[in-house]
């Protein structure tokens, strides 16, 4: 093909096989087209595509819907992004209708029967780790094998000050949950291996459970938030698929690293957490052991 389309806030390139989507950097461009960059699409990793009026007048939409399964930014969000932030949509001058269409055609020819059906592993890359975010109750990290919150003492309820820090590697899990930080309730949560068969009565809710972080406003943003999510499913589904030479997910872990070497906190923000253990001791929500205990892992950090 060899066609390149530029529209509203991005632009496509046609190869034989993919499409390479070019994400600008504009002040009126989407944060999370920032952080995305540029993303290359094949063709097998696509179910439909679409031409459509715009909203404006003058503009078409090309529109290329993933298959499940497919991509794991779109598997994590899970249809809560806004459509203007949507990396599978195009918004056309109308001048360019007549080469969008041809490219419509020419992708429908090639999609098989495959397209109708979920993915069996990703086929399009997430946002390599390291990252990380800050969350209304902690700082989550994910440098490719283990996920790590980080509680604040600002926002972190009792319970969480109380399990402690948490560190989840990537074998450890089975899925990742994002709720948008747009809506009532936006949060991320860490389920582990095995933990929806348990008959519980469903796990906590996000503010007590040590493997969620709650978001808030200004907190878990979704372009910070949905990135390292979707890095974190990409890992989670490819550790547990078997070795494969023609897809991203030949290697374990996607973008797996060493771990980095353990960064020394702050004095004071040492002694703010033990200041907030006090507070929990003297309201009876910590034992005499468990203060002292906790105590002596925040000053052994030092």
């Amino acid at each position: 093909m060899g066609d390149v389309l530029a529209g509203i806030n991005s632009s496509w390139e046609f190869d034989t096989d993919s499409v390479l989507i070019r994400f600008e950097r504009g002040i009126r461009t989407p944060k999370l087209f920032h952080v995305l960059g540029e993303r290359r699409v094949p063709y097998e990793a696509l179910s439909s595509v679409e031409l459509v009026p715009g909203a404006r007048k003058g503009t078409v939409v090309l529109r290329a819907e993933p298959r499940p399964g497919a991509d794991p930014l779109m598997d994590a969000a899970a249809g809560q992004l806004r459509e203007t932030s949507d990396p599978y949509r195009l918004v056309l001058p109308a001048e360019h209708e007549p080469l969008a269409a041809s490219w419509v055609s020419e992708v429908a020819s090639v999609l098989g029967a495959s397209a109708a059906e979920p993915a069996e592993r990703h086929l399009v890359a997430a946002p390599a780790a390291p990252l990380q975010f800050k969350a209304y109750d902690g700082k989550v990290s994910f440098d490719g094998q283990t996920v790590s919150f980080r509680w604040f003492w600002t926002g972190a309820s009792s319970a969480k000050w109380k399990a402690g820090d948490q560190t989840f590697a990537v074998g450890e899990l089975e899925d990742v949950e994002w709720r948008s930080p747009e809506v009532v309730g936006g949060r991320l949560r860490l389920v582990r291996r095995g933990e929806r068969d348990r008959p519980s009565g469903g796990p906590p809710e996000p503010d007590q459970d040590p493997a969620a972080v709650v978001f808030g406003l200004g907190y878990g943003l979704v372009h910070e938030s949905l990135p390292l999510a979707a890095s974190v499913l990409e890992a989670v589904r490819a550790a547990g698929l078997p070795p494969h030479p023609d897809g991203p997910a030949a290697a374990p872990v996607p973008g797996a690293r060493e771990l980095p070497a353990s960064v020394r906190p702050a004095p004071a923000d040492i002694a703010d957490r033990i200041r907030h253990l006090g507070e929990l001791h003297d309201a009876g929500l910590l034992t005499d052991d468990e203060f002292s205990s906790k105590k002596a892992e925040l000053l052994a950090e030092l």
